[in-house]
């Protein structure tokens, strides 16, 4: 089915060079636009769905339209996939509270790119300054369990996590930082200048210093 000239004006406009920056320039002009969103994603291409993901309305996700929109990033490489889940994360999930409490409940879904945006918002309600819910206990408990079995993109978001209670939580820094030295997850990583390496004993040590914890 053939694109709408607005759609196909757009796609034209986007390619190898257009950044973050450009699509956030491009979707405050646009707005809101579900059916641009519709032929925009339905291009398969991974910039043009950054894009559409930034200006949909949010108040329309709901689980099942979640589940096709996952089903649909399986398409992608893993690290083009991870970032849109994480986007949509940010820029729509994070926003509104019914999609809030979609989240919450995901951390035993059958998706893995679900399961991971139930780890990277606990982790985010942390790392953002926020007073955390009363669940650390409880999730540093799951991730002690299951991390070393999960599939990678979940990992990741689960020691992200676990990095951030090791940061704010004394009470718990031991046991954070047990679990990188019991799991050896991205031990001896390489990171650009000022990035902080995920391996768990660094990343503790280093962000409480910052913040004086």
């Amino acid at each position: 089915m053939p694109h709408s000239p607005k759609a196909t004006n757009i796609l034209t406009q986007i390619n190898t060079q257009t950044k973050l920056g450009d699509l956030r320039k491009m979707a405050q002009e646009i707005k809101k636009d579900p059916e641009l969103v519709m032929e925009l994603w339905s291009s398969g291409k991974f910039l043009p769905r950054q894009l559409a993901i930034l200006i949909m309305d949010g108040k329309l996700l709901s689980q099942e339209l979640i589940d096709k929109l996952d089903q649909d990033m399986q398409r992608h490489p893993l690290k083009e996939r991870n970032q849109l889940i994480d986007w949509l994360m940010a820029n729509q999930l994070a926003k509104d509270k019914k999609t809030i409490a979609l989240m919450e409940s995901w951390e035993n879904s059958p998706s893995k790119l679900q399961r991971r945006i139930f780890w990277y918002y606990q982790a985010r309600l942390r790392w953002m300054g926020q007073t955390p819910p009363p669940n650390t206990g409880v999730l540093l408990a799951a991730i002690e369990k299951q991390i070393a079995g999960e599939a990678p993109e979940v990992q990741w978001a689960m020691n992200f996590t676990a990095g951030w209670i090791g940061v704010f939580d004394k009470q718990y820094r031991a046991r954070c930082i047990a679990v990188g030295e019991s799991t050896g997850l991205y031990k001896g990583q390489m990171v650009s200048k000022g990035c902080t390496p995920d391996y768990l004993p660094e990343f503790i040590a280093i962000e409480s210093d910052k913040r004086n914890l």
